[in-house]
C-alpha cells in the first residue's frame, strides 16, 4: 500500500520541492499543508502515514503542532526538518513526540529512510498497544452454561453488519464482548472506536459523535471528525448508551436510519459505514416506560441482543478466570507468576460478586498477588472482609454432630445441592426454584456449606 505523506511548511517552493522529491524517490502519495494550522486540519480529516514538519513557521510553528497532536492523542509519526541546524531545538521537538529529525540540506534518500523507519516503528507501537489492551480480555473465559450461550449468540451475529445491543450489569465485561464482535466481524485492520456516553458533557455529545466544523462554536478552532467518521468501515461502540440525553437520542436515531452524519456547524451530509454496537447496564424497556429513553431508538438498537451474565451466574468459571487473571496481572505488573491454593479459590468462589463482577474480582486478585510473598496464594492472603464473612456464615455448619443445628445444616446442604445440580449450577434459576428472594441469598447458603461446582 502506498504511504500517504504530509509535508507541512510555510514556504511554497520548499514544500512543493520536498513533496515532488518524496514522490519521485520514495513512490509516496504526498499532500502539502502551508502552515501549522493547515497541517492540523488535514490530519483531522485525512489518513496520513507520516508527517514531515518544518519547525520554523510563523504563527502555529512546528512545536505548537507537536503539542496539539499530543493533546489530541494523534499518534501519526512526525519527522521534523529544519534549515537552522539547531540540534537543541530538534531534541526539544523529539521530547514533544517527534520520531526523528533531518536537515533540509540532507539527501532525499536519507529522508525516505527515516520515513520508512518511522512508519515501521509506528506500526509496532500500535500492535503493542493492541496486544496490551487484550491482556485483560476475560469476559469469554469459562465453560459455564451462560458463557456457552453467550459465545453461541456472539458467533451467530459477529459476521452480520446489523446493530447489536449488549446488556449486562456493571463490570461484567460488555466492552470486551464488543471487542470480540469487532475481531470476528470487521476485523482488527479496521478501527474500533469506543465512546463512553456517560462521560460526555451534554453540550459536547453531538460534537463527539458527529464532529464539528471550524468555527461551529466557541473553542472550535479547527475541523474535527466525530466518532462515526473515525470508525470508518470498522465498529463504533457506544458504551452506556442509556445515559444519552433525549435530544442526542433523537439525532442518533436519525443517523442510524439515514446512515449519514452532518457535522455541527456543517451542511454537507457524510455517509457512514461503521457498524454500531451499543451497551447498557440499564433496563431500557423500563427507561422507555419512564420516558427517559426513546422507544424508536430502543427498537433501532435492539436488532440483536447479547446478554453478558454476571459473575454470580457463572461461578463454575471462577477457577479458570482466576488462573487467567493471575497470569495477566503478573505480566502487567512485572512480578513473578503465582497460583492459588484450592482453599483460597473456594473462598472466592463462594463470595457474593454482585457489586462489580469481574472488575471487583480483578481488583481483589491484584491485592492478593502483591500481598503474598509465596509462590502459592493461600487462604490467609484472601482479603479479610471475605474471610470474616466466611467465618460468620459457617458457625451453624460446624455445630456439634447430632444437634438440631447440625441436622438442619445437613438438610439445607442436601436440598440446595440438589437444586443446583438440577439447574446446572445456574444460581438465579436455583434460587427461584427454592423460593428465595434473590440469588444473593442462595450464594450465602452456598458459602456456608462450601458448595462449589465440581470441575
Amino acid at each position: 500500500m502506498t504511504l500517504q505523506i504530509l509535508v507541512v511548511d510555510d514556504t511554497v517552493a520548499m514544500a512543493e520541492q520536498y513533496a515532488y522529491d518524496l514522490k519521485r524517490v520514495g513512490g509516496y502519495q504526498t499532500t502539502i499543508a502551508l502552515g501549522g494550522n493547515a497541517g492540523l486540519e488535514i490530519l483531522a480529516r485525512e489518513p496520513i502515514d507520516c508527517v514531515i514538519l518544518d519547525l520554523e513557521m510563523p504563527g502555529t510553528d512546528g512545536f505548537e503542532v507537536l503539542r496539539r497532536l499530543q493533546q489530541s492523542g494523534v499518534d501519526t509519526p512526525v519527522i521534523v526538518y529544519t534549515g537552522t541546524g539547531s540540534y537543541e531545538r530538534c531534541v526539544q521537538a523529539m521530547r514533544l513526540g517527534a520520531y526523528g529529525f533531518v536537515d533540509k540540506a540532507e539527501p532525499i534518500e536519507r529522508v525516505v529512510q527515516e520515513i520508512e523507519h518511522a512508519v515501521s516503528r509506528g506500526h509496532l507501537v500500535k500492535e503493542l498497544r493492541r496486544l496490551e489492551s487484550r491482556v485483560y480480555e476475560t469476559s469469554l473465559i469459562g465453560d459455564s452454561a451462560p458463557m456457552r450461550s453467550l459465545r453461541t449468540a456472539l458467533a451467530r451475529v459477529a459476521a452480520i453488519p446489523s446493530t447489536v445491543l449488549i446488556v449486562g450489569e456493571s463490570g461484567t465485561g460488555k466492552e470486551l464482548v464488543a471487542r470480540e464482535l469487532h475481531r470476528r466481524g470487521p476485523g482488527e485492520k479496521t478501527p474500533l472506536i469506543a465512546v463512553n456516553c456517560a462521560a460526555l458533557p451534554e453540550q459536547l455529545v453531538e460534537s463527539e459523535l458527529f464532529g464539528h466544523e471550524r468555527g461551529a462554536f466557541t473553542g472550535a478552532d479547527r475541523l474535527r471528525r466525530g466518532a462515526f467518521e473515525n470508525a470508518g468501515n470498522g465498529t463504533l461502540f457506544l458504551d452506556e448508551v442509556g445515559e444519552l440525553p433525549l435530544p442526542a437520542q433523537a439525532k442518533l436515531l436519525r443517523v442510524l436510519e439515514d446512515r449519514k452524519v452532518t457535522r455541527v456547524g456543517g451542511e454537507r451530509a457524510i455517509s457512514i459505514t461503521a457498524r454500531v454496537v451499543a451497551a447498557t447496564n440499564r433496563d431500557l424497556e423500563r427507561e422507555v416506560e419512564a420516558g427517559r429513553f426513546r422507544q424508536d431508538l430502543f427498537y433501532r438498537l435492539n436488532v440483536h441482543t447479547l446478554t453478558v451474565p454476571p459473575l454470580s451466574e457463572r461461578l463454575a468459571d471462577l477457577p479458570a478466570l482466576i488462573d487467567h487473571l493471575l497470569r495477566a496481572l503478573a505480566s502487567h505488573l512485572g512480578v513473578r507468576p503465582k497460583t492459588m491454593a484450592p482453599g483460597a479459590v473456594a473462598l472466592l468462589t463462594a463470595y457474593d460478586w454482585r457489586k462489580n463482577n469481574v472488575r471487583e474480582l480483578k481488583n481483589c486478585l491484584e491485592r492478593m498477588l502483591i500481598a503474598s510473598d509465596a509462590a502459592v496464594i493461600g487462604v490467609d492472603d484472601v482479603p479479610p472482609e471475605i474471610r470474616a464473612e466466611d467465618r460468620d456464615d459457617r458457625a451453624d455448619v460446624e455445630a456439634r454432630p447430632g444437634t438440631l443445628k447440625a441436622l438442619k445444616a445437613q438438610a439445607e446442604r442436601r436440598i440446595v445441592l440438589e437444586a443446583l445440580e438440577q439447574h446446572d449450577w445456574h444460581v438465579t434459576q436455583a434460587a427461584e426454584a427454592l423460593g428465595l428472594a434473590d440469588h444473593s441469598s442462595l450464594l450465602k447458603i452456598m458459602r456456608r456449606h462450601g458448595l462449589v461446582r465440581p470441575t
